[in-house]
């Protein structure tokens, strides 16, 4: 078996599938049966390739110093007469070009500074890239229409003065080659960070989600109403269907300033504890212009800070039954919040860089305003939506769920909390912690990737996870419930059980993307796409298309099951659940197959159930 060249890690030239620049790689891997080598570039791109397609990074530094031409970045062009045309060669005692020879020098250099940039131009939408490895060629649509070619990037100043301000000097066949070479190895430095500036339309001729326009207005307005119609419904003694909507308190009645207030306190109290320089910093995935972000990782610490601060509140005495009598209150200070936040985010994402923008924008003021304009808003170092995704709210849920624990003893008289209310907090405590100590995966899911950040995720993060996900302690209050050991136990079982589908699920999607090559993986079955990514067809994901789905929708019927069958208020956490994954599970079928292409629907032949098995 012929021994490889190249090691692991090993930071080499590799050479752009259909052409003849060299960029600077990483070998990842090597296939010992089909001596490929698989490379990542530096903007993410992971491809495989022959060889004789790498070169180690001395050759071309020894090219470079043999040359005798300056750097053209490092050239001023006060060097070059003010009256000799930028392709002609300098006065030298050297012999004039025949007409052939600079013909072919003329169409090396078309072929290096224009034909060659093109693939550059399709990564950093990160959909549209060629493996290289003999297999048909597949081109996948990006989410943002393409314009015509003129419009697809600009070069900038520094591109601009290689095409026009680099002399070629024939001094024979062998110094023509190193002079060649050395082109290409200019051109390879400057031209990824040359390319970074895209035209990104600012109306994208798509179609929309939601319902489009019409239907997000009717969003924005409805979900409001309906989570205080919900909110009054669950506080009356005899909530009924047959008397929905409930009686309505004046709005003079729904606001106080000092709950406001106390809002904005945990609110900035969280803000103060992201900011605390403990924890892992991470980079998330490469965004359209080639930059990661970093990310610290801190939520579970914060949450840990929030359990001190609110463990001695309690020790010193603070109501914390103060959360129930005000809740109506608390949701509608998180309301106001989020909207005013939301504004505040639709008016800085006018100003910010086409580059920076969320796939999903339309150009639309109402449609932005609800799915976010900007991608991934930032105050300096401050990453609004990331923030934003696990810390108010959630961990909110938490000190909510606990207020209604202790608000339950006081109303009805308990020495210590009913069954069914431990049952409900240990459950959902479970779940946050989870996720706070899984917080890296947050990085790749689409809230953070595709989605902007506007009214749709501010008030879901802010107003919905606090106010809605804690429905069934909230209920429990005034509707108590008792529930025996062994339908306790049922429960548990029935928790575990989707808790572990849901946590092994994501824990083998997260390993798989950190390191596809992981020995621990090296079991799992893949379908090879034309991004040069894999997809999973064995393990949890070869059961159903999405089993941390599944694992979801278990863990939720075992949080309502503890309020019993009286009423269908407990429940509507599970309904309106499973409406919420059967949409994303379409927002996530749309965007793979645009993404993925011929490769997702082997993928669906091979993995034919959705979320449930058996049922497509």
């Amino acid at each position: 078996m012929p021994s490889r060249k190249f090691a692991d890690g090993e930071v080499v030239r590799g050479r752009w599938p259909g052409s003849s620049l060299y960029y600077e790689v990483e070998i990842l891997s090597h296939d010992s049966g089909s001596q490929l080598y698989t490379v990542k570039y530096k903007d993410g791109t992971e491809l495989e390739l022959k060889e004789s397609d790498i070169k180690p990074l001395a050759s071309f530094r020894q090219r470079k110093s043999g040359s005798t031409s300056s750097s053209p970045s490092r050239r001023s062009p006060a060097r070059r007469s003010p009256g000799r045309s930028p392709g002609r060669p300098p006065k030298s005692s050297h012999q004039p070009a025949s007409a052939a020879h600079r013909a072919d020098i003329t169409e090396i250099r078309k072929e290096v500074l224009e034909v060659k940039l093109t693939p550059l131009v399709l990564k950093p939408f990160g959909n549209s890239i060629s493996r290289y490895n003999g297999e048909p060629e597949h081109t996948e649509r990006n989410d943002i229409p393409h314009k015509t070619p003129q419009e697809k990037f600009h070069l900038s100043q520094d591109s601009s003065y290689v095409s026009t301000q680099y002399s070629l000097r024939p001094r024979g066949e062998e110094n023509k080659l190193k002079e060649i070479e050395f082109q290409e190895e200019e051109v390879i430095t400057k031209g990824p960070a040359s390319l970074r500036t895209f035209e990104v339309p600012a109306a994208q001729t798509k179609d929309l989600e939601f319902g489009g326009v019409p239907g997000v207005f009717l969003i924005m307005l409805g979900l409001p109403t309906f989570l205080f119609l919900l909110l009054l419904t669950c506080k009356q003694k005899e909530p009924s269907l047959l008397n929905f909507p409930p009686p309505l308190p004046a709005l003079s009645g729904l606001w106080e300033t000092r709950v406001f207030g106390a809002y904005l306190l945990w609110f900035f109290v969280q803000a103060l504890f992201y900011l605390l320089p403990i924890g892992r910093v991470v980079e998330g995935t490469p965004l359209a212009d080639g930059r990661r972000l970093k990310y610290r990782l801190n939520g579970f610490y914060a949450f840990l800070l929030t359990s001190a601060a609110v463990g001695a509140a309690l020790w010193w005495g603070v109501d914390l039954h103060y959360v129930y009598r005000h809740f109506l209150q608390f949701a509608l200070a998180a309301l106001v919040f989020s909207v005013a936040l939301s504004v505040y985010l639709y008016v800085r994402a006018r100003r910010a860089p086409l580059s920076q923008l969320s796939p999903s924008s339309s150009g639309n003021v109402i449609y932005d305003f609800f799915i976010g304009r900007e991608l991934n808003p930032r105050i300096g170092t401050f990453d609004l939506k990331y923030f934003c995704e696990l810390r108010p709210g959630l961990i909110g849920w938490v000190v909510v769920n606990l207020a209604m624990l202790l608000a339950e003893m006081k109303f009805q008289n308990r020495a210590t909390p009913s069954l069914a209310m431990i049952l409900v907090n240990s459950f959902q405590f479970l779940y946050v912690v989870d996720a706070l100590w899984n917080e890296e995966a947050v990085l790749t899911t689409m809230d953070i990737t595709h989605d902007g950040f506007g009214f749709m995720l501010a008030f879901g993060d802010l107003v919905w996870v606090p106010f809605v996900y804690s429905l069934q302690a909230f209920y429990l209050v005034r509707h108590p419930h008792e529930v025996s050991w062994p339908v306790a136990c049922f429960i548990i079982a029935l928790k575990l059980c989707g808790y572990v589908v849901f946590r092994c699920a994501n824990a083998q999607k997260n390993a798989f993307r950190k390191n596809p090559t992981d020995p621990r993986l090296a079991h799992l079955k893949t379908i090879h796409t034309s991004t040069g990514k894999n997809l999973l067809v064995s393990g949890w994901w070869g059961l159903v298309r999405h089993p941390n789905y599944l694992g979801d929708l278990i863990m939720a019927l075992a949080w309502s099951l503890p309020c019993g069958f009286n009423h269908i208020l407990p429940y509507f956490y599970v309904i309106y659940f499973a409406v919420l994954l059967v949409h994303r599970e379409a927002r996530d079928e749309r965007q793979c197959r645009k993404k993925y292409g011929v490769a997702w629907d082997r993928y669906c032949q091979r993995v034919p159930y959705r979320i449930l098995p058996y049922v497509y």
